[in-house]
């Protein structure tokens, strides 16, 4: 299940994509449209933008946009920025691998063989789904 992070930088990145003109956007205009708690927001575009996905400019006409088109923003990037590894198990992850303390050989183990096949296939579809999916798929018409 996402976090509700990974859940709301979701919706944040999608509301920014539907502004085609690329001007910055004002983090009250996206908690106002999106119905996000200002503070955790606030912090989620922090996050966003040390990951290089958004950028934000200060001043008069400020605020934060996308620095990355929609289809190349993909769901396994924003669930490992929010909710870390991807994997079962920590000897199972890519990024995050913890040696087991129950195995002497990682390789061996059938249990996590098992999870990392998971892993690999679970990664390959949330590296292939991107945000520019969530556009094309809605049908409430907020993004034509």
């Amino acid at each position: 299940m996402l976090s509700k992070k990974a859940q709301y930088a979701l919706y944040a990145l999608r509301y920014l994509s539907m502004k085609k003109d690329k001007k910055p956007v004002l983090i009250k205009e996206i908690v106002e449209a999106e119905q996000l708690p200002q503070k955790f927001l606030e912090a989620i575009l922090v996050d966003l933008k040390n990951a290089g996905i958004v950028n934000s400019k200060k001043g008069k006409n400020g605020g934060y946009y996308l620095i990355k088109e929609p289809k190349e923003i993909n769901f396994a990037d924003i669930i490992r920025i929010f909710d870390g590894a991807i994997a079962l198990l920590p000897c199972a992850t890519y990024k995050y691998y913890e040696k087991c303390t129950k195995c002497d050989q990682d390789e061996d183990c059938g249990l996590r063989n098992v999870v990392k096949e998971i892993r690999d296939k679970t990664v390959q579809v949330l590296k292939s789904l991107t945000l520019q999916d969530v556009i094309d798929r809605d049908k409430t018409g907020r993004f034509k």
